[in-house]
């Protein structure tokens, strides 16, 4: 199978993530990409990908991708029924994290317990 086409998935999610400047080369059996993913949040989403197909660490590909809002891990828009405790649970695999989410967005937030539908909430690293 050709690298490019095993890693199809990879260049897929890229685009769906809409990556910027972006880049995909293949040199011999090496598949060679580069782009600037919005959080790191999407850098770790391809690196998942990247891994699932290719292993823990894939000898046929070499990815180079940036981060361009390194200030925060990512940024959510609120759907009708989430809490801040299942947002938390999303991205840091743990709902007890959502006083880190809640304290990051005082700016919007007044209790942790409201949240609503369309509000983008800053997800902070931790």
């Amino acid at each position: 199978m050709a690298v490019k086409q095993k890693y199809q998935p990879v260049l897929d999610l890229g685009e769906k993530l809409n990556i910027q400047d972006g880049d995909v080369t293949v040199e011999g059996d090496i598949l060679k990409i580069k782009g600037t993913a919005k959080t790191q949040y999407e850098k770790n989403i391809l690196w998942d990908k990247i891994k699932e197909i290719g292993g823990e660490n894939p000898s046929d590909i070499k990815a180079n991708i940036k981060v361009a809002d390194e200030s925060v891990y990512a940024r959510h828009i609120v759907q009708k029924g989430e809490t801040l405790g299942k947002i938390a649970k999303h991205y840091y695999g743990n709902a007890a994290k959502y006083q880190a989410i809640f304290k990051a967005n005082t700016n919007i937030l007044k209790n942790p317990d409201l949240i609503y539908p369309d509000q983008e909430l800053v997800i902070p690293n931790l």
